[in-house]
């Protein structure tokens, strides 16, 4: 596909050690990718905020930049590095999780997908060939294979006829792929791209598309369709059940997890690459995370506190400001109060996930997963 290389450098049981060599750099993982879905972290965070913080990779929304600005746009600007004055990789997803998250605006057919737009409404037609030209365009260092995403409660019978097709679409956007980055005109002609694997709770169903999917030599493959309202024992267990079937030597992505101790328990489990709204949407409600639990800064108690969010951390936040200013700005409705909060969560992501790969590498990992979760008891018991 894209001649990318991923070297295991270690495994601690199922937990993987390793890194993606690409066009735009070096990816260590695991790794957690920080989500700007139309090519900007929400809460006000620029391109040298996600440098100073540790950023890896950053992840962008397919549907949402072929609405707006237009990927034909982004294009004629130099691609989505250029347009954000990004120069570390870049994923973007296909536009297939839009095929669950707008079901009241869309029609599923074997060719792909009619959206209505939601924003003026007017009618998208989406397929595999279409999402890998949209992302050829974008010129992202990754591109993921269309796909439906069925919900985690449909019943046997829509998931297996799903999957088929998802494997269907997964063959077209390889194809199409392969000769977008042969034209000469093509923005990143090393483009990787990366498969999906789905089937809702039902492990039979998952293991045996992992096992199709694998025979196709991707870049790398992703577990999708979890976290959309199954348990979080029914995620680990489709993990487990999995994740063992898809091929060791590449990389594998859990899309669209999680809480902190979501991603320790999928890192146990084989996963090593992550992407979440929740530090971004959680920091833009006053909601931070730190090793000791989740704290609400909106609350009376820190009126007076005049500590930082936490202390030690060496995020922009704590830094300087205590945790009374900043509770201030979010009661007054000051942007800077969500931008602060945004930037210490990703920060704490970011750091966790080093801390990870540091555990990795020294062989301790079991007793890094099992402190940090004793640390953040607190975490899981607020609603993410």
């Amino acid at each position: 596909m894209g001649q990318s290389t991923y070297r295991l450098l270690r495994q601690e049981g199922r937990a993987k050690r390793g890194e993606l060599h690409t066009v735009h750099g070096v990816i260590q993982t695991p790794v957690f990718m920080n989500v700007g879905t139309a090519a900007a972290i929400k809460g006000a965070v620029s391109t040298e905020d996600l440098e100073a913080i540790g950023t890896q990779v950053e992840l962008s929304n397919t549907y949402h930049l072929h609405v707006r600005p237009g990927d034909e746009t982004i294009k004629r600007l130099g691609g989505l590095h250029k347009f954000m004055s990004w120069n570390r990789p870049i994923l973007t997803d296909s536009g297939g999780f839009q095929v669950f998250s707008l079901a009241g605006l869309r029609r599923i057919r074997e060719e792909g997908v009619w959206f209505h737009s939601h924003i003026d409404g007017r009618k998208i037609f989406m397929g595999p060939e279409e999402s890998m030209r949209i992302q050829s365009n974008l010129a992202s260092t990754i591109a993921m294979a269309f796909d439906e995403c069925p919900s985690s409660r449909a019943d046997r019978e829509y998931v297996q006829h799903s999957v088929d097709r998802t494997y269907r679409w997964l063959v077209r956007c390889k194809e199409e792929m392969e000769r977008l980055n042969a034209r000469e005109d093509t923005l990143n002609r090393r483009q990787l791209l990366f498969g999906i694997n789905q089937g809702a709770v039902f492990s039979d169903i998952r293991i045996e598309q992992a096992k199709r999917i694998a025979e196709l030599d991707l870049d790398g493959y992703a577990v999708g369709g979890l976290a959309v309202g199954e348990t979080h024992e029914e995620m680990y267990r489709v993990l487990e059940d999995t994740v063992p079937y898809l091929p060791l030597e590449k990389p594998t992505y859990l899309m669209g997890v999680g809480t902190p101790a979501n991603i320790l328990e999928s890192v146990e489990r084989g996963v090593d690459f992550f992407d979440c709204v929740y530090p971004s949407r959680n920091g833009r409600h006053g909601h931070v995370y730190t090793n000791q639990g989740k704290r609400n800064l909106f609350n009376a108690s820190y009126e007076l506190d005049e500590r930082p969010i936490e202390e030690g951390c060496g995020c922009p936040a704590c830094r300087r400001y205590s945790r009374a200013y900043i509770r201030h700005l979010l009661k007054a409705k000051e942007m800077l109060g969500m931008r602060l909060c945004v930037l210490h969560n990703l920060y704490f992501y970011n750091t966790m996930m080093a801390e990870i790969r540091d555990a990795l590498d020294q062989g301790r990992f079991a007793s890094y997963k099992k402190a940090k979760l004793e640390g953040m008891r607190g975490t899981e018991t607020e609603k993410a």
